[in-house]
């Protein structure tokens, strides 16, 4: 099972993966990704349990951040673990995609798109 869950925090939602993402998992990432994008919002795919990715996996981040771009919304990548790190390192992938350690450097100090300032996702409110 690849997509592990979608959660929500501070208005960006979540994204779990895990286990091996290939050929037969792609198209479940795919549909998660895409239907995650539609709700307008920032997207966080967190691959802290991600053991292994081939190209129809990254094709999927790929298309998925392409989407992002058009929609004017932003999907990053969260606790990559360092197996995938280097498959996007040898794709030059990691110089395209936005990276953070983990989801507390993901959230810190940005307020999530789709989300006006002062707005239900923002500090203080």
């Amino acid at each position: 099972m690849a997509v592990a869950g979608i959660t929500e925090s501070e208005g960006r939602l979540i994204l779990a993966l895990e286990g091996e993402i290939d050929l037969e998992q792609a198209g479940a990432v795919r549909r998660a990704l895409l239907d995650a994008l539609k709700k307008g919002r920032t997207v966080l795919v967190d691959l802290s349990q991600v053991t292994y990715i081939d190209s129809s996996g990254i094709a999927s981040l790929v298309e998925g951040l392409q989407v992002a771009k058009k929609q004017k919304t932003e999907l990053a990548l969260v606790s990559v673990s360092q197996r995938v790190r280097r498959v996007l390192e040898l794709a030059r992938l990691d110089k395209v995609f936005e990276i953070h350690a983990d989801l507390a450097a993901a959230t810190a100090g940005k307020v999530p798109s789709g989300t006006a300032p002062g707005g239900a996702g923002s500090p203080g409110n």
